[in-house]
């Protein structure tokens, strides 16, 4: 059998079509030396024994991970690095949280926003001298708790402005009509 011509429209010009000699063989030694021998004893592309004892392990493997029952388990292994790969755990300050969910609790009762501004003040003053977390919810809760009361005066003053409208443009007249 011969090599399949060239494909695709490109012809070789040293192509005949034929071998002009058969392929060297890798394996025939180049000059007159012998061919070596192949060594002998066990395969050395066998496929390992997946139960033979590790000739490079002393003993059980498992020996160090065991109960004292003898059983391996998840006990056995040694203990976690605390807090492994994260930040330790920061604090957060209580007056923080109480500021933010006041103010927000003041958009619907318009009591508690300046309580929970207040509070927003107060923690701000604690955080930076205990090193406490919760900083972001102390200015949100001074933020929202001051907006809040501020639109609520801007709705009483309005309340109250047309109220005394209301009283200067009545009838004095007395027949009310």
């Amino acid at each position: 059998m011969t090599y399949p011509p060239p494909s695709g429209g490109w012809n070789d010009p040293a192509w005949s079509g034929q071998q002009s000699s058969p392929p060297a063989d890798p394996a025939r030694p180049v000059s007159g030396n012998p061919v070596p021998t192949q060594p002998t004893g066990s395969d050395p592309y066998a496929p390992a024994d997946p139960y033979a004892a590790d000739p490079y392990a002393g003993g059980d493997p498992y020996a160090g991970m065991k109960h004292a029952s003898g059983q391996p388990g998840p006990a056995a292994y040694p203990p976690a690095y605390p807090n492994y790969g994260y930040a330790p755990a920061m604090r957060t300050n209580g007056l923080a949280i109480a500021a933010l969910v006041l103010a927000l609790v003041g958009i619907g009762s318009c009591v508690t926003a300046p309580i929970g501004a207040i509070l927003g003040h107060v923690a701000q003053k604690q955080i930076r001298e205990t090193g406490e977390g919760g900083e972001g919810m102390a200015k949100a809760g001074i933020i929202v708790g001051w907006i809040v009361t501020g639109l609520y005066l801007l709705v009483v003053l309005f309340y109250v402005a047309i109220i005394v409208f209301a009283i200067s443009q009545a009838d004095t007249s007395g027949t009310g009509y």
